[in-house]
């Protein structure tokens, strides 16, 4: 049974074209951090495997989604961790695989950097993610001003696409916030048209199904 207002934006998205923009590295980073705390191993998972599809067809039931984009950095072989590079390498791609079956748009923007630091004594590569959230405003503004889009569903809770936001809705395009129960952005959803937020028992019981 869907509330009145899962209802109204039915109607009113069915008209319209409506893009889900996600911030690949923070909802893997949500999603880890929802299953670590509900007690599931991190050897029992597969964030590359997570059926990501599902959820949002779960969490936006009602919403006619034209189009799904995942974005995440662009991943180079840094000679410095040969090993990482290529294990990083090969989940991108094992992902970018899943989600095009599942019908997400896997699309590349910033990079992957490498940093050395020396932890406890011992040196230690850190990769970090680059450009991403620049990469997701310019398309979201660009999207906004060419009238591409209708309504906006930004899944990221990165608190520097506020201006970006701020600016699709001046060109009277509805911006929903998709966050996490985990830890909502309140800047974001402030700034936002309206605030979703992706419930633990949502995350567990995607991982459940995909576990069986």
């Amino acid at each position: 049974m869907l509330r009145l207002d899962e209802v109204f934006y039915c109607y009113n998205t069915s008209m319209s074209k409506t893009i889900l923009y996600v911030d690949g590295e923070n909802i893997r980073h949500y999603i880890k951090t929802v299953l670590v705390s509900e007690g599931v191993s991190e050897k029992d998972f597969n964030l590359e495997n997570f059926d990501l599809s599902s959820l949002f067809d779960q969490v936006l039931r009602g919403f006619v989604i034209s189009e799904k984009r995942y974005y995440a950095a662009k991943l180079r072989f840094h000679k410095s961790n040969p090993s990482k590079s290529n294990e990083l390498i090969l989940k991108q791609r094992i992902q970018k695989n899943n989600f095009e079956r599942s019908g997400i748009k896997f699309i590349l923007g910033g990079n992957v950097r490498a940093q050395d630091l020396t932890i406890g004594g011992k040196k230690k590569t850190i990769f970090r993610e680059k450009g991403v959230d620049v990469k997701i405003a310019v398309d979201m503004v660009t999207n906004s001003c060419d009238k591409i889009v209708d309504t906006v569903i930004l899944c990221s809770s990165d608190s520097d696409l506020q201006p970006a936001v701020k600016e699709a809705i001046s060109r009277e395009v509805k911006v929903i916030y998709l966050g996490f129960e985990i830890n909502p952005n309140k800047g974001l959803s402030y700034t936002a048209s309206r605030t979703i937020l992706i419930r633990n028992s949502e995350i567990i019981e995607v991982h459940n199904k995909s576990a069986l």
